[in-house]
C-alpha cells in the first residue's frame, strides 16, 4: 500500500460529523425561500425577469452545482427566473426540482461561439423576446448578470429595457435564513476543523502548500466546493499580506497567516483569518502586532448592531496607527454567505464612500484586521465571522486566537 492509499484509506480524522453533529437544515425549505428572495426583488424592481449565469446566483437560486468554476469563466449554462412562470435552465447538466424547462442554450463565450457571438446574441435576444411572451409579462424590463455586450444591444435593439441583475441577487443574499445561517454554522465546523489539522501538523520543515492542503483536503472530504484562493504565508513572506502560499518551508520563529476563504458544504463560505507561530518562543514586535490586530477587531465587533448604517460604521471604525495605513486589510468589514458578499466597507482612512443601507438582523459579515508596517519581516492577520442579531452580533468562529502571542 502506497503513501497516498494510506493517507485516504486509514483517513481517520477529515469526517467533521464525527465530532460535530449536523444542524437542523430544511434543505427544501430553504431553496424555497432563496427563490422567493429573488422573486420579491424582482417584483419591487418592476422586472418580468432575470437571466442568471454566475455559478454562485445558479446554486442560490435553483442549487445548481455542476462545474462551478469552469462556469465562472467559460459559461455555458444560465437560467431565467421569471416573475410569474416557469423556471428555464439552458443546457443544465442536471435536473432539479424547482426547474420545469430545459431549452437548449446560445452560446454566450467566445470559447462556444467564437467571432459568432453577435449573431448567437441576437438569437438569445429572440429567446427572451419569446420567453417574455410566453409568460406573458406586462413589463419589459429584463436583469441580466454578467453577460457580453452583444446581448444587451442585441436585447436593446428589440426594444427591451435591460438592467443589472446583480444588485438583485447580492440584496437577495443579504439576509439568511434560520437554514442558511445553519449551512453556514457547518461549513465553519469544517473550516475549523481543518485548521486544528494545521495547527498540529504546524512544525519547522513543513512547506506552505503542505499545511493549506490539509484544509483543502478537509474542506472535499466533507463535501464542500473550493477555496477563492490559497491565502496562506509565512516568515518573510507574511509581510505584505495578499501571498498565496508557495513551497517554502517554514521556519521556527515564524509568524504562519491564513485566509481559508472556502466554498464549503452546502455552498457556504467560511471566512476565518488566523496567524499562528511556529515554535514557542514569540518576539516583542510579534506580540505587539498580534495585540494591535486583536484590538482593531474587539473594536470593530463592539460596534455591531441592527440599524447602524453602513457609513456610520465606516466612519466609526477603528483607526491604525499611521504606519499601518499603506498595508492595511483591502477592507474592515464586507458581508458572507456563499462567497464574499455586499456589503464592502473601506477603512475611512481611504476615503473610499460606502453605499447606503445599514446592518439588519439575519446578515452574516467579516470582520477583517492585517497589521504589517511596511519595510519589517512580520505582519498578522485575523478574521471573524458574525451573525448579526437584534441583540448585536453573534460569534460563528470559534477557533481560538493564538496564546502564545497574547501572554
Amino acid at each position: 500500500m502506497n503513501t497516498v492509499e494510506e493517507m485516504i484509506l486509514n483517513d481517520d480524522w477529515s469526517d467533521v460529523q464525527a465530532t460535530h453533529a449536523l444542524p437542523d437544515i430544511d434543505i427544501e425549505r430553504m431553496h424555497r425561500y432563496r427563490l422567493q428572495r429573488i422573486l420579491d426583488l424582482l417584483k419591487a424592481n418592476d422586472t418580468a425577469m432575470c437571466m442568471l449565469v454566475n455559478p454562485i446566483s445558479l446554486r442560490y437560486a435553483i442549487d445548481y452545482r455542476c462545474y462551478q468554476l469552469f462556469q465562472s469563466h467559460i459559461p455555458l449554462t444560465y437560467l431565467f427566473i421569471p416573475l410569474e412562470g416557469p423556471l428555464a435552465l439552458h443546457d443544465g447538466y442536471a435536473r432539479m426540482p424547482s426547474v420545469e424547462k430545459y431549452p437548449r442554450a446560445r452560446p454566450i463565450s467566445f470559447f462556444d461561439g467564437g467571432d459568432d457571438l453577435p449573431k448567437h446574441a441576437d438569437d438569445l435576444a429572440g429567446d427572451i423576446v419569446d420567453y417574455l411572451s410566453e409568460i406573458g409579462a406586462r413589463s419589459t424590463r429584463v436583469a441580466l448578470e454578467y453577460v457580453n455586450p452583444s446581448i444587451v444591444q442585441a436585447l436593446e435593439r428589440r426594444r427591451i429595457e435591460v438592467i443589472d441583475a446583480a444588485p438583485i441577487i447580492e440584496r437577495a443574499h443579504l439576509i439568511k435564513s434560520t437554514d442558511e445561517i445553519n449551512c453556514i454554522r457547518h461549513a465553519v465546523a469544517v473550516a475549523e476543523h481543518g485548521i486544528a489539522k494545521m495547527r498540529k501538523a504546524l512544525e519547522p520543515g513543513v512547506n506552505e502548500l503542505q499545511l493549506w492542503g490539509l484544509l483543502n483536503y478537509t474542506n472535499i472530504a466533507n463535501n464542500g466546493d473550493w477555496h477563492e484562493g490559497r491565502m496562506l504565508a509565512s516568515g518573510p513572506r507574511i509581510n505584505p499580506w495578499l501571498q498565496e502560499a508557495t513551497d517554502r518551508r517554514i521556519e521556527a520563529g515564524d509568524l504562519v497567516g491564513f485566509d481559508t476563504d472556502m466554498v464549503g458544504p452546502f455552498g457556504y463560505f467560511a471566512d476565518i483569518s488566523r496567524t499562528f507561530l511556529c515554535g514557542n518562543h514569540a518576539g516583542k514586535r510579534q506580540k505587539q502586532l498580534y495585540r494591535l490586530a486583536v484590538e482593531e477587531i474587539e473594536y470593530n465587533l463592539a460596534l455591531l448592531r441592527p440599524g447602524l448604517s453602513f457609513k456610520e460604521f465606516q466612519r466609526q471604525a477603528y483607526i491604525p496607527d499611521e504606519a499601518f495605513w499603506q498595508q492595511a486589510y483591502v477592507c474592515t468589514l464586507h458581508g458572507v454567505g456563499m462567497c464574499d458578499e455586499y456589503p464592502y466597507i473601506k477603512p475611512s482612512f481611504r476615503k473610499v464612500p460606502v453605499g447606503d443601507g445599514a446592518f439588519e438582523a439575519g446578515m452574516v459579515v467579516c470582520v477583517e484586521s492585517y497589521h504589517g508596517a511596511v519595510g519589517e519581516r512580520d505582519g498578522v492577520k485575523i478574521e471573524q465571522q458574525v451573525l448579526i442579531t437584534e441583540e448585536g452580533y453573534e460569534m460563528l468562529t470559534t477557533y481560538p486566537l493564538e496564546e502564545r502571542l497574547l501572554d
